[in-house]
């Protein structure tokens, strides 16, 4: 009966070194079929187009297809929730920026833990061409127009972003607070419906992502810019603070993944990131985007998304918007 036992455990242990063995043989040729890439926004917008540009540059470098996947809605939660609900085998990532990870999941419940569920790849850009606009003949030439108007006329000023308790629907209640006025939101799938309400005349301003054309032919006119820190390509737009808007409005592109997918994976994902954020194609694609390179690793990351996590909370808190 003994030596029968010792059989059936030695089978049990073959079984298991097997498996390992296929698991690791597994790992070693990764990948070995085509990459699902969530974008969590719409087809058109820059979030969306860095994404192609990147996985463009992916497949030439892991010789597999990189296929572009949109899922938009909720503030790009719709996506992350798809990227952390996948089978974490590293043939599903995504994209992510800050509101996903520690903002929206602050202010309602999320269908995902973002410390607990997903991994950060790296990051390759800021992207965002957040802004505040109005179409081109608006009669508002700037930003404090709209508040003066708001001012004497309460709830008439209605504006579109990419969702309810998005980053730019927080952030224009807190500057409506800041100023004592009331503005009217209406909340859209993405930012393409968003200027098309304002192109339309349908509502007084959108904030969000817009198209660099649409500023260039004077179809839209940018009235301030959401971002901390000065923009580029348009140096002349006023940011946050310049109207004296001390309002965080975190934003980045970044390559995610399922939390327990392998290691080696996660490195060959990270070194295929690196390699395409300097192939030429890439850099000049971005440039016209007019969107930053910028570069963190995975470890980077995860000590940014904290301290920022560890910081929105505070703010939220202190507005009396942080769940229960």
């Amino acid at each position: 009966m003994k030596s029968k036992g010792l059989v059936f455990l030695a089978v049990v242990l073959l079984l298991l070194s097997a498996q390992a063995g296929f698991a690791q043989e597994d790992v070693s040729k990764y990948p070995s079929k085509p990459i699902t890439y969530i974008c969590p926004s719409p087809p058109g917008l820059a979030t969306d187009t860095s994404i192609r540009l990147l996985a463009k540059e992916l497949e030439k470098i892991l010789g597999q297809p990189v296929v572009v996947v949109n899922k938009p809605g909720a503030a790009l939660t719709i996506g992350t929730a798809a990227v952390a609900t996948a089978k974490p085998d590293g043939y599903t990532i995504g994209f992510t920026g800050g509101p996903p990870l520690y903002f929206t999941p602050l202010l309602q419940k999320v269908p995902y833990d973002p410390f607990k569920d997903l991994r950060m790849v790296a990051q390759y850009g800021g992207c965002t061409n957040g802004a505040v606009f109005v179409k081109g003949d608006s009669p508002f030439k700037s930003f404090k127009d709209v508040i003066a108007y708001a001012r004497q006329n309460p709830k008439k000023v209605t504006y579109g972003t990419t969702g309810a308790n998005s980053i730019t629907h927080i952030t224009l209640e807190a500057i409506a607070k800041q100023e004592n006025v009331q503005l009217t939101h209406i909340p859209f799938k993405g930012t393409p419906e968003a200027q098309s309400a304002v192109l339309g005349g349908h509502v007084s301003f959108a904030a969000g992502d817009f198209v660099v054309d649409m500023v260039g032919s004077g179809q839209i006119k940018l009235l301030m810019m959401l971002r901390e820190d000065k923009s580029e390509y348009h140096p002349e737009i006023p940011i946050l603070k310049d109207l004296g808007y001390n309002i965080p409005y975190a934003v980045l592109g970044v390559v995610m993944t399922q939390k327990s997918v392998p290691d080696p994976i996660v490195r060959k994902l990270e070194e295929a990131v690196v390699k395409a954020m300097k192939e030429p194609a890439f850099v000049k694609g971005m440039k016209d985007l007019r969107l930053q390179l910028t570069y963190r690793s995975g470890k980077e990351m995860d000590a940014y998304n904290l301290k920022s996590n560890e910081y929105y909370t505070k703010v939220f808190k202190e507005m009396g918007l942080l769940i229960k």
